[in-house]
């Protein structure tokens, strides 16, 4: 039997007297690659801290394979911002978090260097985080994210801070990045558009205190390259039309 790789079953969270989450159940199967749509302020980046134990549960339960999730949490966590140390260099920045795991330097080293002509950085690696661009950055901060090896990405508005030219290229370099490695992904974003390119599934949140809303399968065929196409673009009003009139749903 197949485990779902990862499992919120009826997951709650209060700030004192706040209701952040009110009843989130949702489900990532190995390889597939899920997002999290909804309005500010409904405790989107709540559920990452929970994932990543920044937070702990009030109610409901996360399993993980199968499994109770506790302990050593499996997952790779890549924030809004690139979070680059602008004093290290990007093959030392790209090293951090295998070091931080107990990992000698040389063996961080000799571990991410295969990779950085994968991740469009061949040659960059002695330069600083301020000699390159947004989208390089966030490359280099990737890069870092999975060269931990852990089973599931967890993507927290990566793209937000990039121009829009930017962030078209850098969606679409994820999408080849994540059909070639069979990752597994969710990610919290706010662009429509970016979670209907990106997704397998997408799970639109109610506000505060936030539940799910509704569950929009994108059945759209890979690689995904016309966005302006009529599917893709009947499944962004769908999600536009329930973001902005959540009660008159159908």
């Amino acid at each position: 039997m197949t485990h779902n790789r990862l499992e919120l079953r009826h997951v709650s969270k209060r700030f004192g007297e706040l209701d952040v989450l009110g009843d989130i159940s949702l489900t990532v199967r190995p390889g597939e690659f899920v997002s999290i749509l909804g309005p500010s302020g409904a405790g989107k980046s709540t559920i990452f801290k929970l994932l990543t134990s920044s937070l702990q549960l009030d109610g409901g339960e996360i399993a993980f394979d199968g499994a109770p999730l506790r302990g050593q949490r499996p997952f790779a966590f890549m924030p809004q911002h690139d979070a680059l140390m602008p004093w290290r260099r990007i093959i030392d920045n790209a090293t951090l978090g295998l070091e931080v795991q107990g990992m000698s330097r040389s063996e961080a080293r000799a571990r991410v260097q295969p990779l950085f002509a994968e991740f469009g950085l061949d040659g960059f690696e002695q330069h600083y985080p301020a000699q390159l661009s947004g989208g390089m950055r966030q490359r280099a901060a990737l890069l870092r994210t999975i060269s931990q090896q852990s089973s599931m990405l967890l993507l927290d508005e990566p793209f937000g801070a990039l121009d829009a030219l930017t962030r078209a290229g850098m969606q679409r370099w994820l999408q080849s990045m994540w059909e070639h490695h069979n990752w597994t992904a969710l990610l919290i974003t706010h662009d429509v558009r970016e979670a209907v390119f990106l997704s397998d599934r997408i799970y639109v949140l109610t506000a505060r205190p936030a539940r799910v809303l509704t569950e929009i399968t994108v059945p759209l065929p890979r690689p995904r390259r016309d966005l302006a196409s009529p599917a893709a673009s009947a499944i962004e009003a769908k999600l536009l039309q329930t973001l902005l009139n959540p009660d008159q749903r159908t």
